[in-house]
């Protein structure tokens, strides 16, 4: 940063000022000093030009009013700029509050204790409350509407300072004997602040000032120091936080009267004197980071410094000294840059930890953003940008060695934002350079250099040679101790005269010493070339273009220039003694800023405070009022960005912040071509070259149709286009033709056109048109023509609008161009982004057979699953194995099965059986079931399906689930019947009789399942729990009597029931049917049963003793008949009912046309469905 006096107020009657505060805000300032003075100043700017803007512009007090109000001297003044309040305080102990009204500043309220002095005052930072102290160790709370909120008194302590934490709920209380007490916002003492940088401090201290920045403009760091705490000393430390044991401490070695941070956190103020020679004392403002790093001191005039205060925007400050306010204008040190008509620039959010990188386009105005932790800080050069950073916990550990630990890392992007490479180094990059082959970063005691690559860069050469040198460039570290320069991996040590400042070109590298040496070094081989001795300590290096000379910013602001190719004699001949170089006398103040031109090493421009100076040769042009950092010079123009002006809304830049100058020369020449002439004007640019002002002049003759001036100027600025359109020019023998083609090579396209329009040439007009790609005016300029337009031409530039609108996904209009420029590719792609899938079936249909777009249509069908649109489009273009394959991928196997069949595929089985087996070892067997009856394998689906029932059968849990799995099962085995008989028809294509079909049917059946009795008894699984459920049914119901004649006809299903499940039935149900010899026998069954286990068996033993002893072991008379072994015999002779459980005796009866079934025709009347297999009953 830099800093300098601007301007200097004066209060009436020499009044000393005590205290100045700054509105953050609305840009109040307000001073309070002896006899009750209290005023209130406002300094905004007045212009009218754009580009005098910020500092630049000319301020004026806008507003000077006098506050009346207190008799005694003004102590303590402070702003709440969230309900724009102002609180001030006299000796007398006066507390007023102003408020703004109409513009103007009024009382609102009054408070005196009468006892005490108001020693420090403080708002917190919502404004919400207002904590004052005073001399004798009270303490007042109070609300932003006058309310007091609590009060105490702290006996035996002298208050001198008081200060928020950022959320409001810590209070810091400084003392008047130096120490700082911590206390919660309820005025709950908590513990006494560690003060680290008093150690080995004798004597009396008192504080000078306590600020705790409350983050409003984000942070410059993670865990940034932000609770700054000063003495009277010059001592000062600078927390994280109000317990922070390892504080940054800071010896200033002055008498500090006050400190302040700035705006943002990142400059820290500290107000007060400095001794000097002869015991003189001098006012100082010394500048730091929050890191106790020194940035700048300014002198300030007078004998007594009472208050500093910060303009809201950081870029000014506001001194109280005597009886007058300076104020002092700063030039920040952004993280910016500027690399291929893109400015970088970072600032920070108060809801981010991450500084927030925009990548500002200004050609396109577009912005592309980026958050980087920790930003150090942006280097750029040509086409590319270096962002250097702290390294976060996940850097990547391949190359970290015991001795080494990567803490810092370097990333290259592109002009938009997209990084190309990085490098972890373990040197903190406080200095960062970049030429276009080149990064090099510095430390104190070492610099790094990495050859970093980027693909545009590499040659054919290099992409065929894929080592790692290659693909990720040389990277060389040097280690600067006193006089050695060598190349090493050992650790650094530290050094008695450590780098400040770097800077390189192509060829050279300048490496500046505290102590004011400058190392030049050659590049790539980086060998010491030469040593250069100054006066003072160099805080800026610029190397011009040619690196013949070297430009020089000291810490105190004044440039100098360095003649690099003047070599003076050494003791030895090698360069290796210092030796001082051949400065000239060129010595400028206040400058802040500066930059080479890239195209004339005798060119520079610089910023000294707010004016812009260009120098040729050493002789100054006249000054340019602006406030703007230099980014290009170049063709004679500069380009500068006001950056003040986009960090006031870094979210959205604007142009008008991007300024253009032309120099003097380039201006000079303008004004001889166009009010003197072209002869003149060529003249003086040959008395001062540049291939700006001979482009300058070819422009201006062709203009005039002076194709031989014309000539010779490009050929002096080596445009080789140029010369080659003058030689056309010549060639054509019409005037309005050559003035028509100099409109069109001066972009004046519009007025080409209309006089090729004119000399009846609209073909050249549409080949202008179609040069710059504009064909909507092509499509005009051909269907205005009164003859026949080409076809082709018309073609291509509907396609070309089809393809306008097609990259900017307007589908629908660009699908209405491709459709006229009959552009089928492109049609099928906009049909598909738009999902008009009847359009894409449309143009499948139009399309002849074995097109090449055909299959890309099939592979966008088969995308979105329209499985059989996808197998159309394959078979049109004889594709039938990718047809198959979308099929299986679409899990249409019938369709795929199909196909294989038809085209005489074998392979279809084996996938089929290999996809089951996928599906099966993934545990979806209900999934494989499906797959198998998809693809019409129904016998094997069948065999899984009677798997899975097996299984849920085994559980004993759900009888009516393994029901229906069973009925499924059934089911596609009957589909297999099925299937049969319908391949053996159509082999037989008509010729064999009904009865033969048949009889072929079941010889394929007897050959594919022979050793397989799924397909002989299907229905029993399902007939047996079907009955067995029935059972339960009736017995529940109260049927008795069927309830155990359905109990009994289980018994033939013992292969599928378990027995025990089936004869404890029949106990249950024949115990109630009281026909107890049946029970008895069923209970001689069940322990006669060897799969039960002695307890089990045991049991069923008591239980049946405790039936039998009740009731004798026969059944009733009417048992005795209906279960006798003639009965059984002939109920054995008819088919059950799958209704009732009884033998179904007569000749007419229901018959299920799928499981084939028998029911009573009147009890089946009552069902909709076959109870057995839920076949709807037609």
């Amino acid at each position: 940063m830099f800093i300098y006096l601007s301007k200097k107020i004066a209060i009436p009657n020499n009044i000393h000022l005590k205290c100045v505060s700054w509105n953050k805000d609305q840009g109040f300032i307000a001073c309070g000093g002896d006899d009750g003075l209290l005023r209130v100043l406002k300094l905004e700017t007045q212009t009218d030009d754009a580009k005098l803007k910020g500092l630049a512009a000319p301020s004026n007090l806008s507003m000077n009013q006098t506050l009346e109000g207190h008799s005694g001297a003004v102590q303590v003044v402070t702003w709440n700029e969230q309900h724009e309040k102002l609180t001030t305080s006299d000796q007398n102990g006066l507390i007023i509050v102003w408020m703004l009204y109409r513009g103007a500043w009024y009382e609102e309220m009054i408070n005196n204790r009468n006892k005490s002095v108001v020693r420090s005052m403080s708002w917190n930072a919502d404004g919400q409350k207002i904590c004052i102290v005073y001399e004798d160790g009270a303490v007042i709370v109070g609300s932003v509407d006058g309310n007091r909120i609590w009060g105490k008194e702290l006996k035996g302590s002298q208050l001198a300072h008081v200060a928020w934490s950022p959320d409001s709920k810590i209070l810091l209380f400084g003392m008047a004997n130096g120490e700082v007490h911590i206390y919660d916002n309820q005025g709950n003492f908590i513990m006494k602040m560690t003060i680290s940088c008093l150690v080995n401090v004798t004597g009396a201290v008192s504080i000078a000032g306590i600020h705790w920045y409350a983050g409003s403009g984000g942070y410059v760091e993670p865990d940034c120091p932000c609770l700054a705490i000063c003495f009277d000393n010059g001592r000062c430390q600078i927390m994280r936080y109000e317990s922070d044991e390892n504080p940054v401490c800071i010896d200033t070695l002055m008498n500090v009267v006050s400190i302040q941070w700035n705006h943002c956190g990142s400059v820290l103020a500290v107000a007060g004197s400095l001794r000097g020679a002869m015991e003189k004392e001098f006012n100082v403002v010394q500048f730091y980071t929050p890191f106790g790093e020194h940035l700048r001191t300014l002198k300030v005039p007078g004998k007594q410094m009472s208050g500093v205060a910060w303009e809201g925007g950081g870029l000014r400050i506001a001194l109280a000294v005597e009886s007058f306010i300076y104020f002092a204008n700063i030039r920040p040190d952004y993280k910016w840059g500027y690399c291929c008509s893109t400015v970088v620039y970072a600032y920070t959010k108060p809801e981010r930890q991450e500084y927030c990188v925009v990548f500002w386009d200004t050609k396109n105005n577009e912005k592309f953003v980026k958050y980087v932790k920790s930003l150090m800080s942006i280097t750029t050069s040509g086409d590319f940008c270096i962002l250097a950073s702290k390294a976060d916990d996940t850097q990547p550990q391949d190359n970290v060695t015991p001795f080494c630990v990567f803490q810092y890392v370097l990333i290259l992007f592109n002009s938009i934002g997209t990084p190309l490479d990085s490098k972890y180094i373990d040197i903190d990059p406080m200095f960062v350079t970049m030429t276009k082959t080149h990064v090099i970063a510095a430390s104190k005691e070492a610099f790094y250099m990495w050859q970093y690559r980027v693909a545009k860069k590499l040659t054919a050469l290099e992409i065929n040679q894929v080592t790692r040198t290659k693909k990720e460039g040389r990277e060389r570290w040097i280690i600067v101790i006193l006089t050695l320069c060598m190349c090493t991996y050992v650790l650094f040590q530290a050094t008695r005269d450590p780098i400040c400042c770097i800077t390189a070109t192509d060829k050279t590298l300048i490496v500046g010493r505290e102590s004011g040496t400058l190392h030049r070094y050659s590049l790539p081989n980086v060998v010491l070339v030469q040593k250069y001795t100054l006066n003072n300590r160099a805080h800026y290096l610029s190397l011009n273009c040619n690196s013949s000379r070297l430009a020089i910013i000291d810490i105190a602001g004044i440039m100098t220039l360095l003649d690099l190719e003047v070599h003076t004699s050494t003791d030895n001949g090698t360069g290796n003694q210092p030796s001082t170089g051949d400065p000239s006398k060129f010595e400028r103040k206040d400058v802040w800023d500066m930059k080479w031109a890239n195209d004339n090493p005798d060119l520079f421009a610089m910023m000294e405070k707010t004016r812009m100076y260009v120098f040729r040769n050493l002789d100054p042009e006249e000054p340019i009022q602006t406030s703007g950092y230099i980014c290009n010079f170049e063709d004679l123009e500069i380009k500068s960005v006001l950056l003040d002006e986009i960090m006031k809304d870094p979210e959205r830049p604007n142009k008008d912040n991007l300024i253009n100058f032309e120099i003097r020369s380039l201006r000079d020449s303008r004004a001889l071509i166009e009010k003197v002439g072209i002869e003149e004007a060529s003249q003086f640019i040959e008395d001062n070259p540049h291939p700006r002002l001979w482009r300058l002049l070819a422009e201006a003759a062709l203009q005039k149709l002076d194709l031989k001036t014309a000539e010779q100027a490009f050929v002096r600025c080596k445009d080789y286009q140029g010369i080659e359109f003058v030689k056309r020019l010549g060639n054509l023998q019409s005037e309005p033709m050559k003035q028509a083609e100099v409109a069109a090579y001066f972009s004046r396209f519009e007025e080409a056109e209309r006089m090729y329009l004119d000399m009846d040439r609209r073909d050249l007009a549409i080949s202008l048109r179609i040069k710059l790609g504009d064909w909507f005016k092509v499509l005009a300029l051909l269907k205005s023509g009164s003859g026949d337009s080409d076809d082709a031409l018309l073609e291509q530039a509907n396609n070309a609008i089809g393809d306008y609108y097609a990259d900017r996904q307007k589908w629908v209009s660009a699908v209405q161009y491709y459709i006229k420029g009959r552009n089928q590719e492109r049609l099928a792609e906009c049909y598909y982004m738009l999902e008009d899938y009847d359009g894409l079936e449309r143009l499948t249909a139009a399309l002849p057979e074995n097109h090449k777009l055909l299959q890309e249509i099939g592979q966008m069908f088969a995308t979105v699953g329209m499985c059989e649109q996808a197998v159309n489009a394959y078979l049109k273009c004889n594709q039938p194995k990718a047809a198959v394959d979308t099929c299986v991928h679409l899990n249409q196997w019938n369709k795929a099965v199909e196909l294989a069949r038809t085209h005489n595929m074998k392979e279809i089985k084996s996938l089929l059986s290999k996809y089951a087996s996928h599906l099966l070892e993934k545990n979806k067997t209900l999934e494989a079931v499906e797959l198998y009856r998809k693809a019409h394998h129904f016998l094997d689906a069948a065999k899984l399906m009677f798997k899975i029932a097996d299984e849920e059968a085994k559980k004993r849990t759900r009888p009516l689930r393994v029901k229906k799995l069973y009925v499924l099962a059934a089911h596609l085995v009957e589909n297999y019947h099925k299937q049969v008989k319908t391949s053996q028809q159509s082999k037989g294509k008509g010729k064999k009789t009904e009865a033969t079909h048949a009889l072929a049917s079941l010889l394929e059946e007897d050959a594919t399942s022979a050793d397989n009795r799924i397909v002989d008894n299907a229905w029993r699984g399902a007939e047996a729990y079907h009955f067995f459920l029935l059972a339960q049914r009736q017995l529940y119901d109260g049927y008795l009597e069927n309830a155990m004649r359905t109990a009994l006809h289980l018994r033939e299903y013992e292969d599928v029931i378990p027995p025990v499940d089936i004869y404890s039935l029949l106990a249950v149900c024949s115990a109630a049917n009281r026909a107890f010899g049946t029970c008895s026998q069923a209970f001689i069954k069940l322990e006669s049963l060897e799969s039960l286990d002695p307890e089990q068996r045991q049991a069923y033993e008591d239980l049946a003793l405790e039936i039998f002893t009740k009731h004798s072991p026969k059944d009733t008379a009417f048992c005795l008949l209906f279960f006798s072994p003639y009965f059984v015999r002939m109920e054995e002779r008819f088919r059950t009912c799958i209704v009732t459980g009884l033998p179904v005796q007569e000749y007419s009866c229901w018959i299920c046309s799928v499981c084939k079934h028998c029911a009573h025709d009147q009890e089946i009347s009552k069902y909709n469905c076959c109870p057995l297999c839920h076949t709807p009953i037609l």
